[in-house]
């Protein structure tokens, strides 16, 4: 265990957002620490913010192969029948071609209710497939208070659920594991189709230095909701705020919580992605121990002219059975920074440990015995 000093200014204690939006986070993904957290496990009605869930199973299968966003699909009389113009739309209409790029960009851009059934339908023919991936990408990210009903967010008699800590999950899978599809798809102020430009009501992109996302939300049951995110020096905040009792309210606390995170926290480095930090016990493996490589950057953020103990553990359920292949998540730097909720920095294998042979068994369990 490592111990730390550092200090906590008083400043720090002013937080710049409203009481009465009640669920509210914000988090620097950079090394997955809270900065700021009201409700953050509360689950709400996300409204459009659902899009981002759909971005980022299409990007998904864009990784895999299993669909080119330049890739055209025929709009049906029957999709513009139930979607054009209702509530937030591309304004997609029979015979149109977009292109599934298009098609993300009217999700994302200009939050299209078509756009996102579209989406659906020409990736995987149907709507009932579309939400089965979508529900299996957040157990896959593990987003355990999240479950999607539809594609798009619009109200479902309350199947579409999620918390500000799963909407963080996600916002970081999306930034982490598709950097060049988010900044393709994501942050653009205007989108015009078929001769009509829309504006994107984005409160953070353009408008905080660093902002590039990523959507709102806003229905009468799940009143005002965003999912922000700016990017300086390397350092990535998101923010999360929802039930907002408007949308101004909701827009200009995004935009001060960013600011204030980035201005009264500094990241203090430890350790860089991919450093060594320990290691771990194997069992019934061709190696007694694996050595450990941080996951992401390893280090806490806190605000200037701090005082106050940190310390860090290595946590993992032990001994790991082999074996083991280099990269596996199998620990965690758990990081506790006083007068903060601890965090944890995933530790991956540094190298792979192969499942120990008969002879070799025999050692180790000799040896077990022994110790």
């Amino acid at each position: 265990m490592t111990t730390l000093f550092c200090a906590v200014p008083a400043s720090a204690q002013f937080v710049p957002v409203d009481p009465d939006i009640p669920v509210v986070l914000l988090k620097d993904i950079s090394n997955g620490q809270i900065l700021y957290a009201r409700e953050a496990e509360r689950r709400f009605m996300p409204a459009s913010v659902t899009k981002t869930m759909t971005a980022f199973t299409a990007f998904e299968l864009i990784k895999e192969g299993k669909i080119r966003p330049s890739s055209h699909y025929l709009i049906t009389p029957e999709l513009q029948e139930a979607w054009y113009a209702n509530g937030s739309n591309m304004f997609l209409r029979a015979g149109d071609r977009p292109t599934i790029g298009e098609l993300i960009l009217g999700a994302t851009t200009v939050s299209g209710n078509d756009a996102s059934v579209a989406l659906a339908m020409a990736s995987v023919g149907s709507l009932e497939g579309w939400i089965d991936l979508m529900n299996a990408n957040a157990r896959e990210l593990g987003m355990r208070n999240t479950y999607f009903g539809s594609a798009n967010g619009l109200p479902d008699e309350g199947r579409t659920f999620t918390s500000a800590q799963d909407l963080s999950l996600l916002a970081e899978a999306l930034v982490t594991r598709h950097p060049d599809l988010y900044r393709r798809y994501f942050g653009h102020r205007t989108l015009t189709w078929s001769g009509i430009t829309q504006q994107n009501h984005d409160p953070v992109t353009g408008r905080v230095r660093g902002g590039d996302g990523i959507k709102t939300g806003f229905t009468n049951e799940a009143g005002n909701t965003v999912l922000g995110s700016a990017e300086r020096d390397g350092r990535r905040l998101v923010v999360v705020l929802a039930g907002a009792p408007n949308a101004q309210k909701r827009d200009q606390a995004a935009r001060a919580l960013l600011e204030w995170g980035f201005a009264e926290f500094t990241l203090r480095k430890l350790a860089e992605q991919g450093s060594a930090i320990g290691e771990a016990k194997v069992q019934n493996g061709a190696a007694t121990k694996v050595p450990l490589r941080a996951g992401r950057v390893v280090g806490f953020a806190l605000p200037e002219g701090a005082s106050g103990a940190v310390s860090t553990t290595i946590r993992y359920h032990g001994p790991v059975s082999a074996p083991i292949a280099e990269g596996d998540h199998i620990a965690d730097l758990r990081i506790e920074v006083e007068g903060q909720p601890p965090f944890d920095i995933p530790l991956v294998a540094a190298k792979n440990v192969a499942e120990a042979g008969f002879l070799m068994r025999i050692f180790n369990g000799l040896l077990g015995f022994v110790s």
